[in-house]
């Protein structure tokens, strides 16, 4: 695939600084804040309470005592106030840089080239190597940096289509606010969950979810057969409800599906399009329940 890249209007930054970042937001978050380095990031999710989504972002270096949160744009406000609140006695500062930097992925086979480049933080997606780098540039700036890496612009469609072909969810526009759960959308295997870590804020059901094995539904890429539904649009399989469609572009898109409805081989359908899934290399599913008999 050649190198290009795509903007990503539709993320923004938030700097978390000071000498006691890391310990700050290792209470906070789903991922390891200690395995940050230089174009080393994690991704990671900030829960409800009761366990449930509300932000995901990338942690990534940005020097001189510096984290950046890669998040959604228009939500980053409301979560910088959020962690403003928690700062308390800790040797942090919170600032929204959302005025000031742009969000961009380089992918294709070249990808790594978009590393090191002055002037930005970039970093390796960890979450899989075939989704490339992430830069965070000065506003306006990072189209000319990139294209001097000789990376081709691409629209935000081009990027999605690799995104969802992959089955990767893009914040809300996939996980619906105080209502998913992280393990029925991929957190486990695109390394968004520390297992290992000490306690944040809803690892107690996360946990659960996981040790108790109660995941009956996941997050699928599907191929649309006909006009591409609005994201909402109910899943049916012979009348009944099994799902519902997320984001999409073109023939491609996400779902929330029963893992028995996206195992049967059976017609589904959302709207008028027929749904088809598919299970990407990363995703690992339980073993299907022994029939009665």
């Amino acid at each position: 695939m050649p190198s290009k890249f795509s903007l990503l209007p539709h993320r923004s930054v938030i700097s978390v600084a000071g000498a006691d970042r890391v310990e700050f937001l290792q209470g906070l978050i789903s991922n390891d804040t200690r395995k940050v380095a230089p174009e080393h990031a994690i991704w990671a999710a900030l829960l409800t309470p009761q366990g449930r989504f509300l932000n995901d972002m990338f942690v990534a270096d940005a020097g001189q005592d510096t984290f950046y949160l890669e998040t959604e744009r228009e939500r980053a406000p409301a979560l910088a106030k959020k962690l403003k609140m928690y700062t308390l006695r800790s040797k942090v500062t919170v600032e929204d840089l959302g005025a000031t930097l742009e969000i961009a992925a380089a992918f294709g086979d070249e990808a790594s080239k978009a590393l090191g480049i002055d002037g930005a933080v970039s970093f390796a997606d960890p979450r899989l190597a075939a989704l490339g780098v992430r830069v965070a540039a000065p506003a306006g700036q990072a189209a000319q940096l990139l294209s001097a890496r000789g990376f081709s612009e691409a629209p935000l469609a081009a990027y999605d289509a690799l995104r969802l072909r992959l089955g990767i969810p893009d914040g809300s526009r996939d996980l619906p606010v105080e209502k998913a759960l992280l393990l029925e959308n991929g957190f486990d295997e695109l390394n968004g969950v520390d297992w290992k870590k000490g306690c944040y804020m809803g690892q107690e059901l996360t946990a659960r979810t996981k040790y108790r094995a109660l995941i009956r539904k996941r997050l699928f890429p599907v191929k649309v057969e006909g006009a591409l539904p609005e994201s909402g649009t109910v899943v049916q399989r012979d009348g009944e409800d099994v799902g519902e469609l997320r984001s999409g572009t073109g023939d491609r898109a996400l779902a929330m599906l029963r893992l028995d409805a996206a195992r049967s081989g059976g017609t589904l359908l959302a709207g008028e399009a027929r749904i088809v899934p598919e299970v990407p290399d990363w995703m690992r599913l339980p073993d299907p329940a022994p029939s009665g008999g």
